[in-house]
């Protein structure tokens, strides 16, 4: 499973996210360059203003006049015939990173465990039912899969996923499972079958962490536990991945949760004075 599949399989674009017209506040014109920054992954680089419009379901006119303007402001550029996201897009990475309080006080503890562990660790968020990976560490003996700061994970078949959907209240719980289906086999190991991966997600609520097996990847196993602050709110999930050769399952459960398990009791105790900082837990908006 590469990067370019599973960030297609997760939803590469915001054409399944409502216009919500009907707000008087709503800038339409900001909303399609946005979604026309989405729009550009490992499978799209370059694209022309046609190319662009039907991935983001806007007219090639009002298309190439987003990216037009994108290119004046440095954050694209083009040959004249197709359109590339430019160095300047890091204005807005560094604008989040600097700004954005989570990922930069958990960072210390992901570099912590994935040295202790010797696996790669990442945080993740659910972000309008999306997970995101918000932090990363890779310790210096461990595989790397491929995915970076702002990656998109699938909800149903990645462990962070699973914990993320496992900790809402059912119905959202429910609401989210819904916007997967149907379940995309990724792998010949990923569930497909709605009535067992319901199951499943009751059973991570019950027993606090997710196992992913060769799922989203061949050959690749994570494990991944909830994040939640000092007022008991989730903010994200905890994963380390490993090589489905070093290690199975049974093996991350008994040798990395309980690192894991210490990590988050002690980010609690580290979010218990800044909860109210982060915002409201994340759901479906």
């Amino acid at each position: 499973m590469t990067t370019k599949q599973i960030g297609t399989a997760a939803g590469a674009t915001g054409e399944d996210r409502p216009d919500r017209t009907d707000r008087r506040d709503h800038v339409g014109v900001l909303a399609k360059a946005l979604r026309l920054i989405e729009a550009f992954d490992a499978a799209h680089v370059r694209m022309t203003s046609s190319e662009a419009a039907r991935r983001t379901g806007t007219t090639p006119a009002a298309a190439r006049r987003c990216l037009l303007t994108l290119c004046e402001l440095g954050y694209a550029q083009t040959d004249g015939k197709r359109f590339s996201l430019s160095h300047g897009m890091l204005r807005l990475s560094y604008a989040y990173a600097s700004s954005t309080r989570l990922p930069r006080l958990l960072q210390p503890a992901l570099d912590t465990l994935s040295e202790r562990t010797r696996e790669s660790a990442s945080l993740s968020v659910l972000h309008q039912a999306q997970v995101r990976v918000a932090a990363r560490s890779t310790a210096r003996r461990s595989m790397t899969v491929g995915l970076g700061v702002g990656s998109r994970l699938p909800l149903a078949c990645s462990a962070s996923g699973r914990v993320l959907m496992a900790a809402q209240p059912p119905d959202e719980r429910e609401a989210l499972l819904r916007s997967c289906l149907p379940l995309q086999a990724l792998t010949p190991h990923t569930l497909t079958d709605p009535v067992r991966l319901r199951r499943l997600l009751r059973r991570v609520a019950e027993q606090g962490h997710a196992l992913c097996d060769e799922e989203l990847e061949p050959g690749v196993r994570s494990i991944a536990v909830p994040l939640h602050d000092g007022q008991g709110r989730l903010v994200g999930a905890l994963a380390l991945a490993s090589r489905a050769d070093r290690m199975t399952c049974i093996e991350m459960v008994e040798q990395l949760l309980p690192a894991m398990l210490r990590t988050q009791a002690m980010v609690a105790r580290q979010l218990g004075g800044v909860g109210a900082e982060m915002g409201p837990p994340p759901g479906l908006t």
